[in-house]
């Protein structure tokens, strides 16, 4: 029997996420680097929610100061570990709510696909203790934008005939992201909200496009194992006859500088 998935729990999704998830848009991280007050080199930076690592790595290559990945699943941590035991990235057991990092002791903090699961005033008072003054907070996300391919639109319209009322909360085009300008902004501990995005297309194998769907936490709640497994059952067979699939990708993140 399987095993009942919560909401926001990635408990044995950890390779999925390592192999198949894709990079960011690297122009959207240059223009987020350019926000900053500090030279990349002089940036503290920490990352909350970092998953496996896939925007963490990102980042240190640009040559920040410092790197540190908070992570609260351990199997999803160990895995970054894992990923990134060349570099050096110091990881560290915490959540958006309580990461366990030091006062001021960051330059820049970002969550990227992650910040949909946190509690928002909670942890937004976190980000505000951890930062310098005048440090900034990123939430990003990388949805597909499924619009430009009728390929797409079909298998999510077959999400929606297996689960009419499904919501994807992880998306990043929908749910927290419709007020998030509005929230930081009028929030008591940031301000300067700005917002970026890009397009970028990822070629992907068959398999791997199919591992990005099993990464998927909010789609395998939401369904259920039986749906969920006529879910890839059924996208497995729309893209049998093809040998790649290039899949386009929008990066939108949203920087807020800290208040005093």
């Amino acid at each position: 029997m399987k095993k009942t998935l919560k909401a926001g729990d990635f408990t044995n999704l950890a390779n999925d996420y390592s192999k198949n998830r894709p990079d960011y848009s690297p122009t959207v991280l240059k223009s987020l680097l350019g926000l900053l007050s500090k030279p990349i080199s002089k940036i503290d930076f920490v990352d909350v929610g970092a998953g496996t690592g896939i925007w963490t790595r990102m980042v240190y290559k640009t040559g920040v100061n410092s790197v540190k990945a908070v992570e609260p699943n351990e199997q999803m941590r160990l895995k970054g570990i894992e990923d990134c035991n060349d570099k050096k990235i110091n990881w560290v057991a915490g959540g958006a709510e309580s990461t366990s990092l030091p006062v001021k002791s960051a330059d820049w903090l970002t969550m990227a696909s992650s910040f949909h699961w946190a509690d928002f005033q909670t942890a937004i008072k976190e980000f505000w203790r951890v930062l310098r003054p005048n440090g900034c907070f990123t939430a990003l996300w990388n949805p597909r934008l499924i619009e430009v391919s009728n390929l797409f639109l079909e298998i999510e319209g077959e999400l929606k005939k297996l689960q009419p009322k499904i919501k994807r909360v992880s998306s990043g085009r929908s749910g927290i992201t419709e007020t998030l300008s509005d929230d930081l902004s009028n929030s008591q501990y940031f301000e300067d909200v700005i917002y970026v995005e890009g397009r970028h297309v990822v070629k992907m194998s068959t398999q791997r496009y199919l591992g990005a769907w099993r990464s998927v936490n909010d789609l395998r709640v939401q369904l259920g194992p039986q749906k969920f497994d006529e879910f890839l059952s059924f996208v497995e067979k729309k893209i049998s006859n093809l040998d790649m699939i290039e899949a386009t990708y929008i990066t939108r993140a949203w920087t807020a500088r800290r208040k005093g």
